[in-house]
């Protein structure tokens, strides 16, 4: 038997701590993520097939309500929404594992990259398993399939003049005697009215522009406080201004065609009116896919290049057949889920480099992108540990739908929207207890009034 209680309201003769709250009024999050167990999905000829992506989550720490909200639970109730009308799903995701996040993490807690990666991914996976998220395929970017795919997609645009070389200027540590990678750099934002003191070396939170390290206003080394100084240092680029034409009649085309939300389109239009720049591609650090060119060795591939392949290579994780999702455009429609941060990423980058190979990519048409939620009266943060995670809401008690339904009827579409402890107690107590509650409970007493 069933006695739900609102939020906030003690159980009678039980210890508060110990005690769940259950409720019969929430709604059903159906199947949990898929054990990886079965047959493979592939496209059905006469059949609608739909790709279904979230942005892949940073495995360096345990994903807030924003994260979940603006990524994963999005794209899951599509896909979920999509199964039921009997369309061909396939819904991938997994935790990006290779870049400067993941070395500030292992460094934070004195053991390797990947025993970082194995640590996070099964939170991060437990977090959504928890959240009921309905993946087909739950992976991760540190696996051989990510360097293959990564690397061939390198060669080709390499072999199809692409990507150019130039020496680049790069701020150096002399204490820690290494170039310091954009993530390992903190500074004040350049732009102007910003004030964010604590800008990273690669984009400020505060404003959104993509920044450069040496961009910075009073930069310092992340690991040891210390003031780097600048050096010269050869970097490979993706030449964007050389791929500006292919890549604007596929963006007129998609967007025209295919379903972009407003913030979408508006962030892409602003990317393309500033001017396309060459994009540097590699990185120096140690954890992430090796550039296959004997100069560059000793480089990896920048994250915002290699990330995005990642739902590539994790589909081939998922199946030996993946190039019949990935390359056939005319059989699959792709939807990607993120948040408003990710947009240029893969609206203009991702693109741009699918399209630089020359082969018959399936590009993204559909794209829905959230805004920011925030966290009571600022923002969450995972860096300064502020906000719910997914493990303070499985700590609750409080059932997962009853997160799912206040995270979607709060989702922040057109604005940013604001988590509050009051407002998750007024949506479970007045909206599901109160409303849907009575609602159903009239409903079964009339039908099990006896006639007459």
């Amino acid at each position: 038997q069933c006695n739900p209680r609102p939020i906030g309201q003690a159980p009678k003769g039980r210890n508060t701590r110990t005690q769940k709250h259950h409720s019969a009024f929430y709604l059903s999050a159906g199947a949990a993520m898929s054990s990886g167990k079965g047959k493979a999905k592939v496209p059905v000829a006469g059949r609608r097939n739909v790709l279904v992506t979230s942005a892949l989550p940073y495995v360096n720490n345990v994903p807030h309500l924003g994260n979940i909200i603006g990524c994963v639970l999005s794209a899951d109730v599509f896909a979920r929404y999509c199964r039921l009308r009997g369309h061909n799903v396939l819904y991938v995701c997994g935790t990006d594992e290779y870049g400067t996040a993941t070395e500030n993490k292992a460094l934070e807690e004195g053991c390797s990259p990947l025993e970082i990666c194995d640590k996070y991914h099964a939170i991060h996976k437990e977090v959504y398993e928890w959240f009921n998220i309905s993946f087909d395929h739950f992976g991760r970017t540190s696996t051989p399939q990510q360097t293959e795919i990564c690397q061939s997609i390198f060669s080709k645009l390499l072999d199809n003049n692409w990507l150019s070389e130039n020496t680049m200027q790069q701020l150096y540590c002399e204490s820690c005697q290494r170039f310091l990678a954009d993530r390992f750099v903190v500074g004040s934002c350049p732009v102007e009215g910003c004030g964010n003191d604590t800008a990273r070396g690669d984009q400020c939170d505060r404003c959104g522009r993509l920044l450069n390290s040496t961009e910075l206003i009073d930069p310092r080394c992340k690991v040891c406080e210390g003031i780097p100084i600048v050096r010269d240092t050869d970097h490979l680029f993706l030449e964007l201004p050389l791929l500006k034409e292919q890549l604007e009649k596929y963006i007129d085309e998609a967007s025209a065609t295919g379903s972009w939300s407003q913030n979408a389109v508006r962030i892409t239009d602003a990317w393309l009116k500033e001017g396309l720049r060459p994009r540097c591609i590699t990185r120096d650090l140690k954890w992430g896919v090796p550039v296959p060119h004997e100069k560059y060795k000793d480089k990896v591939f920048y994250v915002w290049f290699d990330a995005p392949i990642g739902y590539i290579s994790i589909t081939a994780c998922y199946t030996p057949e993946w190039e019949k999702w990935w390359k056939n455009p005319e059989n699959v429609e792709l939807y990607q889920f993120m948040g408003k941060d990710n947009v240029p990423f893969h609206t203009v980058m991702f693109p741009s480099a699918l399209l630089g190979t020359g082969e018959n990519w399936t590009l993204m048409k559909n794209i829905s992108v959230t805004e920011y939620l925030n966290y009571e009266s600022g923002k969450f943060s995972k860096t300064k540990g502020i906000g719910v995670f997914g493990n303070d809401a499985k700590a609750t008690n409080i059932p997962a739908d009853v997160w799912r339904y206040y995270l979607l009827s709060n989702r922040p579409e057109a604005s940013d929207a604001v988590f509050t402890w009051g407002g998750l107690q007024i949506k479970h107590n007045n909206e599901l207890l109160k409303n849907l509650g009575n609602f159903i409970y009239r409903v079964l007493s009339f039908i099990a009034k006896p006639e007459g």
